[in-house]
């Protein structure tokens, strides 16, 4: 979001669980298109309150998986704040070799650019 739209809008990349370490694929197949991953880490939504970022803030909560979309609706039902599902494909466990493996993630990475196209129009900044 932030590689494609710049900083004035306020995101926060936030799961289910606390995984602590981002996927080495995804920081690779990112890293393609020269958006930094490797020190970025994950949170829950948990952490998130915990942390002190208050919901009622957001506009809206995209979720990537039906179990962060129930976690998204059950935390937001008291707020206004709309939440949205993507089906993307999780390539976690996919493809037998190194390469087969970055082709599923890629085409994930790719879905996720493809709806951020589609729901916030063609990108006011392109990748550096």
């Amino acid at each position: 979001m932030k590689q494609f739209y710049g900083m004035d809008t306020y995101v926060q990349s936030v799961g289910v669980k606390n995984d602590l370490e981002i996927d080495g694929f995804s920081i690779a197949v990112c890293q393609e298109l020269n958006v930094e991953l490797s020190r970025h880490r994950s949170r829950s939504f948990d952490e998130m309150e915990e942390w002190g970022e208050d919901l009622s803030s957001f506009d809206l909560v995209v979720a990537l998986s039906p179990a962060s979309q129930r976690r998204a609706l059950e935390l937001t039902r008291f707020y206004h704040i709309e939440v949205e599902y993507w089906p993307i494909l999780d390539p976690t466990g996919l493809g037998d070799s190194r390469e087969s493996k970055l082709d599923s993630y890629r085409q994930a990475r790719d879905q996720i650019i493809a709806r951020l196209h589609e729901h916030w129009g063609q990108p006011t900044q392109s990748p550096s």
